[in-house]
């Protein structure tokens, strides 16, 4: 029997475990709000993570979570993307004019539309293929009106209403 105390720092590297093995795990947690008013993608702020690989051939799980909402109650949505530093990940196919998303919920059906809410729930394995520092972070547009990050989007105070926490996890996986 080795015990830990026998193995040098460093002995035991990443290249040297079987694959699929739990390396490292890096959390952040958001118990506050967002909204934008943005066509464009805006990061959402407080969902990223940053991540450095111990090998290249190593893959990161990525999980997400949140609630979207928005204000239109006729018809708008509220779309989200996951980014590995400036690049967009686990997004749809292209498909004429549509948004290339991760997640999105869409409004239409009256006023009493800006209470649903959509689920942001995504996980994706994701093979980087660098040893250096990667940061994962979430990113949201609308087609109209205001998108809203954990909470709904009806402004009234309350108890029916509600806010939520969100995270996003990035799990270094040994290839």
């Amino acid at each position: 029997t080795v015990t830990t105390a026998k193995i040098a720092d460093g002995a035991v590297t990443s290249a040297k475990l079987s694959a699929g093995k739990v390396l490292q795990v890096v959390q952040t947690a958001k118990t506050n709000t967002f909204t934008t008013t943005s066509t464009s993608f805006t990061d959402i702020t407080g969902m990223s993570v940053a991540i450095t690989p111990s090998s290249s051939s190593n893959k990161i799980l990525v999980m997400c979570n949140g609630v979207i909402g928005n204000t239109d109650g006729t018809s708008a949505s509220t779309m989200v993307q996951i980014l590995r530093d400036s690049t967009a990940i686990h997004i749809g196919d292209a498909s004429g004019n549509r948004s290339r998303v991760s997640s999105f919920m869409f409004t239409g059906g009256g006023s009493s539309a800006t209470r649903i809410v959509g689920q942001v729930n995504n996980i994706f394995l994701d093979s980087p293929s660098t040893t250096s520092a990667t940061t994962y972070k979430l990113q949201m547009k609308v087609s109209g009106s205001t998108g809203t990050f954990n909470k709904d989007a009806d402004n009234a105070n309350e108890t029916r209403f509600s806010t939520s926490a969100s995270s996003i996890t990035a799990m270094e996986v040994s290839g």
